[in-house]
């Protein structure tokens, strides 16, 4: 056998190997290695600086003690009276009520979590639940010294909580800066897990941005978090306190690979408002809203699954005197998209009460602008259900477009308009095949088809003859006092 390399022949052997070999060597590109080494971090130093700030938080609560020396609550006689006749047998009746034991306080240990100090002073962050209906809080740091701490204020919408002890000259804390936060960089929570004051963990930030709150996007990490972790810090590497340790996920109440942090700074936000005014004002504007799915958008022309549906508007607030209908698709507010439904509660609630903002809707295949004055937020109302006792108005044959969709419908009364608060619409009488496999249903009032506003039934007809066969044909109805969209697939 004969090789050929660069030019040469050579014969078959040892010499043939050789050169074989070394020929073929140079093939490789000879080029510096540059790899790239990486050791894993020391949080030795960021323990040494932040660990003085972090301190454990336990909670007392009184608890009413009744009765005593064995003998049976009142209550729990009279039980026995009125429904037996008699007392308990072998349970003696008891004396006049000057003569018993009065109800009596005890105190009892409630639960222990974390925090950390917020300001020299004595300002001390953690969570609301850490708090909640504590009687005492007691809060005791690094250095064992213990102290009665007055609870300033605490918000259960964002679990925030701020509490204060007498002292000064106290290590606070490096606030960081969220927007630098990457996922996949190192951090560190230090805490009491089960009780076990000044505990570090650490791990990488998982994802920022979670929606698993009305009014925060959290941040997710892989540190361990365990009950009594809560309240405290989560640290980045420079040191900086990046959020509050809130929550995990689990399904046995121990960690499992998932914990979600308070960014720090929606946490400082509120605790600025705790601290001024000791409660914490958010702006409203009174629409209930919910998710773009992408079938609707497409059919109603909004292109893209983006927005809040306006499914509801409150009477009285500031969405309806904005102008604000069910069935619109809020996109923006003040120029700030809304990609999603729980950015706008956020942005609304950021906002001070009695702002003016601008709201852009998408409404009949169109976009405008709406100006809204921002009210503050209060409880919910409960919701008044229309009523359809009155006997609705002649209801007409239905047409060949409506029976192929199964629906049947008729105008509504002056009286029902009236209760709903509606200029027009249809209401269903009938939702069979298509229409029913939609989800509409009897005493749904239609109010749009194919984004076209109808007021009667002889519209609903004309917007029905209009529309593209080949398409799902997009609803928009109420029910009670919300609305929202359906698809009904059209038969061709």
């Amino acid at each position: 056998m004969i090789f050929k390399v660069e030019g040469h022949k050579f014969r078959s052997g040892l010499m043939a190997c050789a050169l074989a070999l070394t020929a073929s060597a140079t093939f490789l590109p000879v080029e510096p290695v540059h790899a790239q080494t990486r050791t894993l971090p020391d949080f030795t130093d960021l323990v040494d600086q932040v660990g003085p700030s972090v301190v454990n938080i336990r909670t007392v609560e009184k608890v009413v003690q009744r009765g005593g020396n064995g003998e049976m609550d009142e209550e729990m006689q009279e039980f026995f009276r009125r429904f037996f006749g008699q007392p308990l047998p072998g349970v003696p009746r008891q004396g006049p009520r000057q003569n018993r034991p009065q109800p009596q306080e005890e105190e009892r240990p409630r639960g222990v979590g974390s925090g950390f100090i917020l300001t020299p002073d004595g300002y001390v962050m953690t969570n609301a639940h850490v708090v909640e209906d504590a009687s005492e809080v007691l809060v005791t740091l690094p250095d064992k010294r213990e102290f009665k701490a007055k609870i300033v204020g605490a918000d259960k919408r964002t679990d925030v909580a701020v509490v204060k002890i007498e002292a000064t000259g106290l290590p606070a804390v490096k606030v960081g800066d969220i927007s630098k936060l990457r996922v996949g960089e190192w951090v560190m929570a230090i805490g009491s897990p089960f009780g076990l004051e000044n505990t570090v963990t650490a791990g990488i930030v998982s994802a920022k941005q979670r929606d698993t709150g009305e009014y925060l996007p959290f941040i997710q990490t892989d540190v361990a978090i365990n009950p009594g972790n809560s309240g405290g810090p989560l640290i980045n590497m420079r040191g900086e306190v990046v959020g509050i340790n809130s929550q995990i996920y689990s399904r046995s109440g121990g960690f499992m690979g998932i914990s979600f942090s308070i960014p720090i700074d929606e946490a400082i936000r509120v605790s600025d408002q705790l601290r001024t005014t000791g409660r914490v004002s958010r702006g409203r504007i009174g629409v209930q809203i919910d998710q773009v799915t992408k079938d609707v958008a497409e059919a109603i022309g909004l292109g893209k699954p983006q927005g809040a549906l306006v499914r509801g508007v409150e009477a009285g607030s500031p969405g309806e005197k904005a102008g604000v209908e069910p069935g619109d698709v809020i996109t923006k507010f003040d120029g700030k998209a809304i990609e999603k439904p729980s950015d706008l509660p956020r942005l609304v609630g950021n906002t001070k009460p009695g702002t003016k903002s601008t709201l852009t809707v998408f409404r009949r295949g169109a976009s405008r602008d709406l100006s809204v004055t921002i009210a503050e937020i209060e409880p919910d109302k409960p919701s008044k259900r229309a009523s359809d006792r009155e006997e609705p108005a002649q209801k007409p044959p239905a047409s060949a477009a409506a029976k192929s969709l199964g629906l049947a419908v008729s105008d509504l009364t002056d009286a029902q308009k009236k209760e709903l608060k509606l200029k027009g619409g249809v209401r269903v009488d009938a939702a069979n095949d298509a229409a029913a496999r939609a989800g509409l249903r009897e005493g749904d009032i239609i109010m749009a088809v194919g984004n076209v506003e109808v007021s009667n039934a002889r519209e609903f007809e004309s917007a029905l003859g209009k529309s593209d066969k080949s398409k799902p044909l997009s609803v928009l109805f109420r029910r009670g006092d919300w609305a929202q969209y359906a698809l009904i697939r059209q038969a061709r």
